[in-house]
């Protein structure tokens, strides 16, 4: 008897499925909101090239789960985590983009700043750049050095065969979890420095909120990851990205959809410069 997740059998599967094709739809509709009022203030505001960014990678991150359900395959095997690990770090930085571009467009506010010669540089388009080409590059290391492979485990559970991936090196992939974990936390604790900037610039908030739901899912599943085997071991990490990356959604995209959608009045440059000056 086999053991994985498999399309036929597990009811674990087919609730996957049905969380991955919600969360998807979704992210689209998200995404067709912003590219309609592209032109706003509200979608200026929030730094649109680099929102379009971090939606195309959470719906990346989300359409990775099917690498992960199903009998394991040397491809889907080489896919799963290298995927997973660039699309989620890409979204990441692109958080990171988002919170370094908050604190320099509050301290250019200030009289006299020399930061505001940083306002019109794309800080957040090298910061997504170069963040994402380090795990890249990690990934790329990983294939070529010690690449994952299927691997069947005939030990673990008596009577049953584990058809499982075999992530080659274990320093490459706990090094692309650690990297992706260093990009959260950094964002976590600058957004969280300046959390109490004008209304203006609350965004921060929204993305400490992210960060800290991000960074608690990952670190309770990582003993979850280790203690458990097979398919169990493989829905703990499914859950993992499923449920961080909803959070980011959930943080970051919802109070902007609310704004454009239910409080259209919000959504002006005069509204903006009020809510700034309470």
């Amino acid at each position: 008897m086999y053991d994985f997740l498999s399309y036929e059998k597990d009811i674990l599967t087919s609730i996957f499925l049905g969380i991955v094709v919600f969360l998807s739809a979704l992210t689209l509709i998200i995404l067709r909101i912003f590219i309609y009022y592209w032109d706003t203030p509200i979608v200026k505001a929030n730094n649109r090239t680099v929102s379009f960014i971090l939606l195309v990678s959470i719906l990346l991150n989300f359409l990775s789960v099917f690498f992960f359900l199903g009998r394991p395959v040397d491809i889907t095997c080489l896919l799963r985590q290298t995927s997973f690990g660039v699309f989620f770090s890409i979204g990441v930085s692109s958080v990171l983009a988002k919170t370094i571009k908050v604190c320099i467009a509050f301290k250019a506010s200030k009289p006299g700043s020399i930061w505001v010669k940083w306002i019109s540089f794309n800080v957040s388009d090298y910061v997504v750049l170069v963040c994402s080409s380090v795990q890249v590059l990690i990934c790329v290391i990983w294939l070529l050095v010690s690449p994952p492979h299927v691997e069947f485990d005939h030990h673990f559970y008596p009577g049953k065969i584990i058809i499982q991936c075999n992530e080659g090196s274990v320093i490459a992939f706990y090094s692309m979890l650690g990297y992706m974990g260093f990009l959260a936390a950094v964002s976590f604790v600058l957004a969280f420095m300046v959390r109490t900037l004008p209304d203006n610039f609350n965004e921060a908030k929204y993305i400490t909120f992210s960060m800290l739901l991000f960074c608690s899912v990952w670190i309770s599943m990582i003993p979850a990851y280790l203690s458990t085997k097979g398919k169990y071991m493989v829905a703990v990490e499914i859950f993992a990205i499923l449920t961080s990356s909803a959070g980011i959604i959930g943080c970051i995209f919802l109070p902007k959809i609310y704004i454009l959608l239910l409080e259209p009045s919000l959504n002006s440059r005069k509204a903006i410069l009020e809510r700034n000056k309470i």
